[in-house]
């Protein structure tokens, strides 16, 4: 009889030892195949919502570290030159890159979209501004990148941009408010604003009317509301979707040109807002937007990056929003790293003490099978092989209960007490304001609680079934040497 013949006999004669180490690797499998499927379900969606969000980074100005290292206010740093956006742009990271010039017009005949007076007490007394982002390519990164649709009209060309003939794409709701379309002329009837020393009144002072063709017109991504029930998650949307909903889309060059107008005229008109802190080169501050290959990326572009960054200056990027509110998978994931670590650990512990008392009671067998000039190694091997088609059973029933124990362990910590609060506290940081512009985060806490799923994956089975025959390998290497060290003569003897 071979030893694989010995190996299949020994394992169903001995059935109450072969259970025993059944269950012990069975129990010690669904830990391990549960952790596993929670780690990679995290995994697979932090990578899912970082894709969806798309792989941007732009350099804004640092408010909270300029207003901690100057509070009184003051000058406003210069941002990053014209070359240092280019020598960002050649990064082997980016796939393309924008830079664009903002403005601000503070009108009174156009009409601007409102939040609801009903939920929001910002839109009591609020006056109405326009926001003009620029643009230096002919597709914008917020079109690009699918942010926002064009649903009729065109996007810019290369003359556009290289004239500074005022042309914009406006938003739906702004050309409904205002009974324009494609081709009309909507009129950016600016005003300056004097205050008093005190700030309790002010007198508003009629300034330049700028004309601006319609080319476009857009529908941004984030119109459909979330149901939430945070209120200042909700409050966040308000605001940031009436920023979107105001704010016109035009070339570089065009304002330019509506900047200079701005700029000369109210120095002109209100002469006391205008102190050498407040420029004309500021107001055409360019902010860039990098397109990165891919949102893997985001970390090394960081790295690579940060040198170049001005002081209270940050590169931020679209993935940064997971990070905010992202906090609950990532406590969850850390979770599961540790159980494998404890359970891996445990299992090489326990499976090679219980290996070793029951190869002990069989020390007679393996000194006979050696007298009669068996060689070590395939007794070594038949130990090996008994070993294996316990464990290969255990694994593979586990395999698919651990995966359902991970299903269900990992829903309730997500439901409970446990992680509540940590998703909550990120999802109070969803929102910032930059350079005139602002931010949103277009992700809940709840969001990504839905995108989790385990599921039974390719990757799963094979991470598994990896780690655990490595464990039970590893866990054998005790009970062989236990056998290389048996000495026949003294068994028998």
């Amino acid at each position: 009889m071979n030893y694989l013949q010995r190996g299949i006999r020994s394992v169903t004669r001995r059935k109450g030892k072969s259970f025993i180490l059944f269950a012990v690797i069975f129990i010690l499998g669904n830990v391990i195949a549960g952790a596993i499927a929670i780690q990679q379900s995290t995994e697979n969606v932090e990578k899912k919502v970082k894709k969806e969000l798309g792989a941007t980074a732009t350099v804004d100005l640092d408010y909270d570290k300029l207003m901690e290292e100057n509070p009184s206010g003051g000058q406003v740093p210069g941002g990053l030159s014209e070359e240092d956006i280019k020598k960002i742009g050649s990064s082997p990271y980016v796939k393309e890159y924008d830079y664009s010039v903002n403005g601000m017009i503070q009108v009174k005949n156009l009409k601007t979209y409102q939040m609801d007076s009903e939920n929001s007490a910002f839109s009591v007394g609020m006056m109405q501004y326009l926001q003009l982002k620029g643009t230096n390519l002919t597709s914008p990164p917020d079109f690009s990148e699918k942010k926002i649709d064009l649903t009729d009209g065109r996007m810019f060309t290369q003359e556009d941009l290289d004239s500074d003939k005022p042309v914009a794409i406006i938003s739906e709701e702004l050309a409904e408010l205002n009974g324009v379309g494609v081709g009309d002329q909507l009129v950016l009837d600016s005003n300056h604003y004097s205050y008093s020393s005190d700030g309790t009144s002010s007198e508003a002072m009629k300034g330049d009317d700028h004309p601006v063709e319609i080319i476009g017109i857009f529908k941004p991504k984030t119109v459909e509301k979330k149901k939430d029930d945070n209120a200042q998650n909700s409050m966040n949307d308000q605001i940031f979707q009436t920023e979107q909903f105001n704010t016109l889309y035009m070339p570089n060059n065009a304002i330019k040109a509506i900047n200079k107008q701005e700029y000369e005229t109210g120095k002109r008109l209100t002469p006391d807002m205008y102190t050498d802190d407040f420029t004309e080169e500021s107001m055409n501050q360019a902010t860039p937007t990098y397109i990165l290959k891919s949102p893997d990326d985001v970390d090394a572009f960081k790295e690579e990056t940060e040198p170049l960054i001005p002081e209270f200056f940050k590169l931020s990027a679209s993935t940064d929003q997971y990070e905010q509110v992202g906090s609950s998978m990532k406590k969850l994931s850390q979770i599961a790293g540790y159980v494998v670590m404890i359970a891996v650990g445990a299992a090489l512990v326990i499976i090679s003490l219980i290996v070793v008392l029951f190869l002990r009671d069989r020390k007679h067998e393996f000194g006979i099978y050696l007298s009669l000039g068996e060689k070590r190694n395939r007794v070594l091997a038949q130990v090996i092989i008994e070993l294996l088609m316990i464990s290969l059973l255990a694994m593979g029933i586990s395999l698919i209960t651990g995966n359902l124990l991970g299903d269900v362990v990992s829903n309730s910590l997500l439901s409970g007490d446990m992680l509540a609060e940590t998703a909550n506290n990120g999802m109070n940081n969803g929102m910032s304001f930059v350079a005139g512009a602002n931010t949103a985060s277009t992700i809940s806490a709840e969001d990504i609680t839905n995108a989790y799923a385990v599921k039974f994956s390719l990757s799963y089975i094979i991470t598994f079934l990896a780690a655990g025959m490595a464990t039970i390998l590893a866990s054998a290497i005790l009970p062989l040497l236990y056998i290389l060290r048996l000495n026949p003569k003294k068994i028998m003897m």
